[in-house]
């Protein structure tokens, strides 16, 4: 049974993330810090430790100062003591200097610069001996500059602020500063790592986590069960790179006898006087009715004496007691050998609804016959038959409910005496005799009983007769009817089964026994009685009728479900995704796709009516820049870091005011034109832009805007915190499971489908141009080489040359230059390829022409490993070679969307169907010579010695390898596992496209 955690924020607050400081001079009152040179070998000052005060600010640090301005060949260094980095990932440094400009020291200044470097060296202890100083032992974090900050002596001293962070691997670091010339003051230093705060949620307390060795990797933890509560599904949280954690799956619930508090998310033990019966989200319930709870934190309140509660009564039921003794009891009938005795039933019930009763005699022998047969029954009647006449027989009738087997007594009875009558021995009836048998009907006759005061010509003397029959195996549930002659007929019996037949007379006198058994079977032609031609015809004719009926019912409800199933399709076709099989997603694993912003199964892009307008149908790029984009005065951006490079400058991170008042800050992405760029890439650059504008999806990146009326140009894009796909996706190696992937690809797709609705073809869908944001959402990014659809009956355009990520490029673009929203399918069908490899390089290192010649001749990559049928059939036919016979984007969409809503069919995986096996005279196409140069290659050394202690020394061996064969080497992480077969299938690929000539 699955279970359902609803997360209750209800005074939880979700913290920030925390700073761990390893270092800080500002709270230090001396550094004495390393320096070089220093002494009398020193031909220049160097650094020098003095204090920076600021009584308005209330500030008084201990800082370093070097300003050799006036020398040459200047190389002065300074570096921090040894800064241990504990279960630190990934180390900060922020520095507070100040910097002086060059212009101050006109003519003075020989080597005058405005920067210095920031370096460090990781080591594994620290040791007496000062650290290295020469620049080869260290490696660089960058060079600092001042920016706006720099001062004169018209000004007063601005503080400038910088912020960098190193991945760490070793015990600790030496951060080191180098000054080649400036005039700068180093402030204040202050060296920490970021953590995810130690939170409680789901009642499941989660460590302080420190963040991954990259900003975009994420760390996952598990959360131990706060004190008095119990796993219910392990509880995860994911720690991201900005110190915020994301996602939390499973929790823990309270044990019995404790209550959640859901605000301080405790498990507080339940009181006296009231229990709490299982684990779960209840609270504590004061005791039922006649029982008490004398001690804390109880899971059930205890009876109080002469009550009591079964094991099968809720624990919520009140405490009970057994019933009292039933009442009046009679005999309604006696005859010869039956007895019917009622009853009232019990004047006090105990509090149950449950009351039974059973029947005891202490004369009756096994051949007694009881109705109700069962021992136990909840009627307050009886039939007792089979008993001997003139006998007295003694019987007890108890009451009983579901609490009276806990008490030491019988339980309450009451009983009366009874004698039965003589039977009459001359009322005995005689010759009874089968006169006509069918299907399910059997005729009796017999002869009447002789008694000496009747006439044996006039049955009047007989007042009734009673037929009892059973059948063969079962006479204890006999049926008996009454008749006033002697003759009877019994029908709706059971076909081809014996019965056995007795029958008995009530004269004035009394009954007489019952006669001998006489057995006949169903369905059997006698001697006594004959069925002729016409009767046996009609038998034939029922027969046959009935055959025939049953044979039209039978294909009329075949025709009917056949009929209603092909009318569901059809209807779940015409509706929304959304309003089919709704049951099924929301049972599945619906955190999977919570992360999406838009409704998952909505589909987006169908009622769209606009249409891409090309830009370069502009004679000035200005205009349309003007109609599509949005103009940002430069004041409202703030540029905070350089977080990459684009084809036409600095990618940056920083902060956008939004208007009209100017105070709401938010994250955003800054591209930078770079300075004297020609007029060519300030039209490109402003044509992307103008593309851009044009798009409004939640899986398409959107345009904030762009500056162009002062230096630097920029575009300003909404900020993806995760960066690209293919690197998070690297990064997060085997973390996601198969569902949060496909929702992936179902965002991408849903943003390709509104793109191609707009007449838009992209040409370079990859996984590198999707970004992905803090929530996890995909959306479409980097439109540099996107085009409009020019004909809308061809669909295509041919491009004027050029560059072409053929790894992505469908066949007939690469050959004829023909570009089409199905060509973006098959680029579509890679970047699945991608998302299911987390990140693999399609077609591994083969050169661009083995791919093209490879996909001329028919072959396609092969299913990552782990991928289901489903999503690697999807691949396959997005890679039809037509472009006609490839799915559009709508299709798409509709088709993941079926997957997700059904998690079941991605169960299967699938094989794949391009890898051959290994031919014994297949020439090795590897490019490694030994196991060791292989594993070195995918940076799994750390395995070599796994390999060799099981005898797998060869790439012949390698290539033969399975998961199950992996796990048995001892390598058991689902990431380093996916890693090696990936490679392993890609040698395995090359052997085959060699053998079939598919590569040259």
């Amino acid at each position: 049974m699955g279970h359902v955690f609803v997360l209750l924020l209800v005074g939880v607050s979700i913290a920030s993330a925390e700073q761990v400081v390893l270092l800080d001079t500002a709270t230090e009152p001396t550094l004495e810090w390393t320096r070089y040179p220093f002494g009398p070998a020193a031909n220049t000052p160097g650094w020098v430790e003095e204090s920076y005060t600021n009584f308005e600010k209330g500030i008084n640090w201990r800082s370093y100062v070097v300003c050799d301005v006036a020398y040459n060949n200047v190389n002065n260094w300074l570096w921090t003591p040894f800064v241990e980095r504990g279960i630190a990932n990934r180390i900060y440094i922020e520095i507070k200097f100040t910097i002086r400009d060059c212009s101050l020291f006109p003519g003075n200044a020989l080597s005058c610069k405005e920067t210095f470097s920031l370096l460090y060296y990781e080591f594994d202890a620290a040791t007496r001996e000062p650290p290295p100083w020469e620049p080869e032992s260290y490696k660089l974090i960058g060079r600092i500059a001042a920016g706006e900050g720099r001062f004169n002596t018209a000004s007063d001293n601005i503080i400038n602020t910088e912020t960098k962070s190193i991945p760490v691997n070793k015990k600790g670091v030496y951060f080191a500063f180098r000054d080649q010339g400036a005039c700068i003051s180093l402030l204040a230093i202050k060296v920490y790592y970021i953590t995810c705060p130690e939170v409680t949620i789901n009642f499941a307390h989660f460590p302080m986590t420190p963040t991954g060795r990259e900003v975009t990797l994420i760390e996952q933890t598990t959360g131990t069960c706060v004190d008095n509560a119990e796993v219910i599904d392990t509880p995860t949280y994911l720690c991201k790179g900005d110190g915020k954690w994301s996602l939390p799956t499973g929790g823990c619930k309270c044990k019995a006898g404790f209550e959640p508090d859901f605000e301080k998310q405790t498990c507080n033990v339940c009181p006296p006087g009231k229990y709490k019966h299982a684990t779960g989200d209840e609270h504590c319930q004061p005791c039922p009715a006649h029982s008490k709870a004398s001690d804390y934190g109880l899971a059930e309140c205890r009876c109080n004496s002469g009550y009591y509660r079964s094991p099968k009564d809720l624990k919520s039921m009140a405490c009970t007691q057994p019933p009292s003794a039933p009442q009046n009891l009679t005999v309604n009938f006696v005859d010869q050998s039956t007895v019917i005795l009622s009853w009232n039933p019990p004047s006090f019930l105990g509090g149950r609804s449950d009351t039974v009763f059973r029947v005891e005699c202490d004369a009756c022998g096994p051949s007694v016959i009881y109705s109700p047969n069962s021992e136990i029954f909840n009627d307050t009647k009886i039939t007792i038959s089979g008993l001997s006449p003139v006998t007295t027989y003694r019987f007890q009738v108890f009451s009983a409910n579901g609490v009276s087997d806990m008490t030491n007594e019988a339980g309450d009875f009451v009983d009366i005496t009874v004698t039965t009558e003589a039977s009459v021995m001359s009322a005995s009836v005689n010759n009874v005799r089968v006169t006509s048998v069918k299907a399910a009907e059997i005729t009796l006759t017999w002869d009447p009983p002789f008694t000496p005061e009747a006439d044996m010509d006039s049955p009047d003397h007989v007042e009734i007769y009673e037929v009892r029959y059973f059948s063969r195996h079962d006479e204890i549930n006999a049926t008996s009817k009454m008749t006033k002659v002697n003759q009877i007929v019994i029908n709706s019996l059971r076909q081809r089964t014996e019965y056995g037949f007795q029958v008995r007379a009530k004269t004035t006198h009394g009954w007489g026994d019952f006669s001998q058994t006489v057995f006949k079977t169903t369905g059997q032609v006698l001697g006594t009685a004959y069925i002729g031609d016409e009767d046996n015809m009609q038998v034939r004719i029922i027969a046959g009728a009935t055959v025939a009926v049953v044979v039209l019912l039978v294909i009329i409800i075949i025709m009917t479900v056949l009929f209603l199933r092909s009318r569901t399709n059809d209807e779940c076709n015409k509706k929304q995704p959304s309003d089919c099989d709704t049951l099924e997603y929301r049972n599945g694993e619906g955190l999977v796709v919570t992360y999406m912003t838009t409704p998952l199964f909505t589909q987006v892009g169908a009622a769209n009516s606009r249409t891409y307008i090309d830009p370069h149908t502009y004679e000035d790029p200005n205009q349309a820049v003007r109609e599509f984009a949005r103009e940002i005065d430069a004041s409202y951006i703030t540029i905070e870091a350089i977080i990459g490079g684009g084809e036409f400058g600095d990618v940056c991170r920083g902060k956008l005011k939004l208007p009209p008042d100017g105070r709401t800050e938010i994250d955003v992405a800054i591209k930078t034109l770079k300075p004297g760029s020609a007029d060519k890439a300030r039209n490109d650059f402003l044509t992307e832009a103008s593309i851009m504008g044009q798009f409004e999806h939640p899986n398409v990146i959107f345009l904030q805007g762009v500056v162009t009326k002062s230096n630097p140009v920029m575009i300003i894009t909404e900020y993806m915190e995760n960066g690209s796909l293919d690197t998070f996706l690297r990064a997060n190696d085997g973390k996601f499971q198969v569902l949060q992937l496909v929702g992936m690809l179902r965002g991408i797709a849903s943003g390709m489908q509104y793109l191609s609705e707009m007449n838009y073809v992209h040409r370079d869908l990859a996984a590198r141009n999707v970004l992905v944001n803090a929530q996890l959402v995909c959306k479409i990014a980097d439109f540099g080489l996107s085009r409009e659809i020019e004909s809308t009956t061809e669909g295509a355009y041919t491009t004027r040359g050029g560059k072409i990520p053929v790894r992505w490029t469908a066949p007939e673009a690469i050959a004829f230059r023909k570009f089409t929203s199905a060509s973006d399918v098959w680029s579509f069908g890679i970047v699945c390829w991608e998302v299911m490899s987390y990140g693999e390089r399609p077609y591994w290192n083969w050169s661009n022409q083995d791919v093209i010649k490879s996909i001329e001749k028919g072959y396609r990559l092969p299913a990552p490993m782990d991928c289901p049928e489903a999503i690697y059939q999807l691949m396959l036919d997005s890679w039809q070679k037509e472009r006609t016979h490839r799915p559009s984007f709508a299709s798409i969409v509709k088709t993941l969307d079926k997957l997700i809503r059904c998690p079941d069919t991605l169960r299967k995986i699938a094989q794949n169907r391009t890898a051959n096996p290994l031919a014994p005279d297949a020439p090795d196409m590897t490019q490694f010579t030994s196991v060791s140069d292989w594993l070195s290659s995918i940076k799994m050394t750390r395995y070599l010695e796994n390999f060799e202690r099981a005898g797998i020394t060869s790439m012949e061996a390698v290539v033969q390898l399975t998961v199950q064969e992996l796990t048995a080497l001892g390598i058991t992480l689902v990431g380093h596992q996916k890693k090696i077969m990936n490679s392993v299938q890609a040698m395995r690929a090359q052997i085959s496209n060699l053998s079939e000539g598919f590569l040259v």
